[in-house]
C-alpha cells in the first residue's frame, strides 16, 4: 500500500510580502459594447437574414423567368414567414444580448 503525503498551502505557495508594492489609482473604464453595431454580427442572426435574402432572390429570379404561379406561392408563404422571422430574431437578439 502506498503512503500518501500531505502538503499544506503555505509549503506549496510561500507567502511573499512585498512592501514596495504601490497601488495604482483607480480609473473609470467605460464600455460601449451595448451600443456597438458590431453586436448585430451574431452568427444566428446573420444565418436567418441570409436565408430570408436567399428566398427573396429566388423569388425575383422566378419572376423574371415568368413562373408567376410559383412566385405567388412564395409570396403567400413569405407573408407569414417574414414577420415571424423578424420577431423571432428580435426576441433572440434581446434574450442573448449582454446589457
Amino acid at each position: 500500500m502506498r503512503k500518501t503525503k500531505g502538503f499544506t498551502f503555505r509549503n506549496i505557495f510561500p507567502l511573499i510580502l512585498r512592501s514596495s508594492l504601490t497601488r495604482s489609482r483607480p480609473f473609470k473604464a467605460y464600455s460601449f459594447v451595448p451600443f456597438s453595431p458590431l453586436a448585430m454580427l451574431d452568427p444566428t442572426i446573420l444565418t436567418i437574414g441570409g436565408i430570408v435574402l436567399g428566398i427573396a432572390l429566388i423569388e425575383r429570379i422566378l419572376e423574371r423567368w415568368g413562373v408567376i404561379d410559383l412566385v405567388d406561392q412564395f409570396a403567400k408563404v413569405m407573408r407569414f414567414i417574414l414577420p415571424m422571422t423578424f420577431y423571432s430574431a428580435l426576441i433572440y437578439f434581446f434574450a442573448t444580448f449582454m446589457f
